[in-house]
């Protein structure tokens, strides 16, 4: 494989969802698959003819040989730690109405949580045209959150660029304790992407544009906030873009915000202009919905097209 343009970093679970709507406590069959924020963006890279590497920690079990298989027949490049002293961790997924998703983690103590600097191979970051990074990893330990610096520190050092999704995780830490460590890794990005609410835990009380332009006197260039089916709009220096989300019928809305980065690096790496970004950016977060799963439905580029198209069945493999 030639050397990757993104890499990416994190963990990834086994995954296993209800088939059906209503309580887990009356579900009757259950599917399997895998989930995490990182390998899904790098997925949604794979499928868009961006070339990507993840790179996690599993447990030498099952679920960590299925992720590792799963993420690698994407054809994202896999640089997997076997830890044979820490289980993969799990979530579970119900939908107790049409219209809602609950998901829970099993993840205390995980392989994945343990991650740490000494993972990160040599050249591995500076080999990259840009590292992506989300608010999950860092809450996950502190060895954790020094492994996510410490490839920051490399990008900086090599001339790479940092994405960073906000990605905030209630489960692994209150705002009060989260709001420092995702606002110290988001003032060292180049990109930032996050909701409403995401914007409003790195900067207590200020609005998206004032968390931007205090993203921007830091040095961070670009701030984009996700709004789902509303559409997303993003904050330069000097300026401010928006774009429309797509109508659609959602199936599982989980992923999609990691679509719609996936859709926005791919174009932005193919150096589209910002309009043609923000489009498939939106297209791929609303093409995510479209199928069970994390990550399934993430678009290839023909897929794209026939959903810019109009075509009523775009996903077809």
């Amino acid at each position: 494989m030639t050397s990757p343009s993104v890499v990416t970093l994190g963990e990834t679970m086994a995954l296993v969802r209800t088939t059906e709507i209503g309580s887990l406590r009356h579900a009757n069959s259950m599917a399997f698959g895998i989930g995490g924020a990182e390998s899904n963006v790098a997925i949604g890279l794979a499928r868009l003819g961006v070339a990507t590497s993840w790179l996690g920690r599993v447990g030498d079990d099952s679920f960590g040989e299925r992720v590792v298989r799963e993420i690698r027949g994407e054809g994202v490049d896999v640089q997997e730690i076997v830890d044979a002293d820490a289980a993969t961790g799990l979530m579970v997924k119900e939908r107790p109405s049409a219209a809602s998703t609950a998901v829970h983690y099993y993840r205390a103590g995980s392989a994945g949580s343990r991650l740490r600097p000494e993972d990160l191979p040599d050249g591995w970051v500076e080999d990259a045209s840009l590292l992506h990074i989300t608010g999950i990893t860092p809450l996950l330990s502190e060895t954790a959150r020094a492994a996510v610096h410490a490839a920051i520190d490399r990008a900086r050092a090599a001339g790479a660029s940092v994405s960073f999704d906000i990605n905030y995780r209630s489960a692994l830490a209150s705002p009060d304790v989260a709001g420092p460590v995702l606002r110290e890794i988001a003032e060292r990005a180049d990109i930032v992407f996050g909701g409403g609410e995401e914007f409003e835990i790195l900067y207590p009380g200020a609005s998206v544009a004032d968390a931007a332009e205090r993203l921007r006197e830091a040095g961070c260039a670009t701030t984009v906030l996700k709004q789902g089916p509303d559409g997303a709009t993003v904050f330069t220096a000097g300026s401010v873009a928006e774009a429309p989300g797509f109508t659609i019928d959602p199936v599982d809305t989980v992923g999609a915000g990691d679509a719609f980065v996936a859709g926005y690096l791919s174009a932005l790496l193919d150096g589209q202009d910002l309009t043609t970004v923000l489009r498939r950016a939106n297209a791929c977060g609303a093409m995510a919905c479209l199928v069970p799963g994390d990550w399934e439905a993430a678009p290839t580029l023909r897929d794209l097209e026939r959903f810019l198209d109009g075509d009523s069945d775009p996903v077809r493999r």
